[in-house]
């Protein structure tokens, strides 16, 4: 059979897994559809490739992916029968960078909270038990969290909001994104989703000497670099029927999903393929 004219983007939280059940079953009938077309299946995160990896291996996905919110780009080894300009190896992938490095971004986080006057603590002060009892994740998930490579996470020790909003100016001065969460915030310089799949895009176009269209599939706004790098974009509501109303009024043109979580993407997908 020869290669497909389709690969699929995929948002990993929210999608081809629920907050509910780290389970992908009801996605099955579509993965074997993937599998037996041989239709590149790209998962993209704003987890760790620690975090990734173990998915990965369930799933036997031997394809690119990306992490740390477009952090970085990875490409296993033997994939493109070429050398890669621009890529670094890093075990068994090649890894092209669009996010600073780890060490640059914990620097980055300790200067700007010095001259911002904020009190903050980061992963790189923590140890994975400290990390777990923040987050209320297992200790072993903390620790695959805390293996960070293009961002570095950390909370405010008792900062008011004049002092917070002191930082995140200092961040912008510094040409630094700091994005806010609970309880940890994020700090990340060229973290690029969109970029990254379309640099992707480009190798895989180059290699197959084909039309190869991509189709993403997402489901908040935080997939809107994913979904935005696509041909054609599907969104799956978060919960019956309930769609992310940010996402929906920025990307007008993508097309509801029926079903929220894996369902909903197994759906998605089976119609994608059909369609080709």
């Amino acid at each position: 059979m020869l290669p497909s004219t389709r690969v699929i983007f995929t948002a990993i939280e929210g999608a081809l897994l629920n907050s509910k059940s780290p389970s992908w079953s009801a996605a099955a009938e579509a993965l074997e559809e993937i599998e037996r077309r041989r239709v590149p299946l790209i998962l993209v995160t704003s987890g760790t490739r620690a975090e990734l990896e173990p998915l990965r291996q369930k799933m036997e996905n031997g394809h690119p992916f990306v992490t740390e919110s477009g952090g970085g780009l990875f490409i296993p080894d033997g994939y493109f029968a070429r050398h890669l300009e621009g890529t670094v190896r890093q075990g068994r992938y090649f890894c092209v960078a669009f996010g600073r490095p780890y060490a640059d971004a914990v620097a980055a986080a300790e200067e700007i909270a010095e001259e911002s006057g904020a009190s903050i603590v980061g992963y790189s002060q923590m140890s994975a038990r400290e990390i777990a009892r923040n987050t209320g994740e297992p200790v072993r998930q903390a620790e695959l969290a805390r293996q960070r490579e293009f961002s570095e996470r950390f909370f405010f020790a008792g900062a008011s909001e004049a002092v917070i909003g002191k930082f995140e100016r200092e961040a912008r001065e510094r040409r630094w994104d700091a994005i806010r969460g609970e309880p940890f915030w994020e700090l990340r310089s060229g973290n690029d989703e969109a970029r990254a799949l379309r640099h992707l895009m480009r190798l895989l176009r180059d290699s197959l000497h084909t039309r190869l269209r991509a189709v993403a599939i997402g489901s908040s706004a935080r997939d809107l670099p994913l979904l935005s790098a696509a041909d054609h974009a599907v969104v799956l509501p978060q919960s019956d029927q309930e769609f992310d109303l940010a996402l929906s009024s920025r990307l007008p043109q993508a097309i509801p999903g029926d079903l929220p979580g894996p369902a909903g993407w197994n759906q998605a997908v089976l119609k994608a393929l059909e369609e080709t």
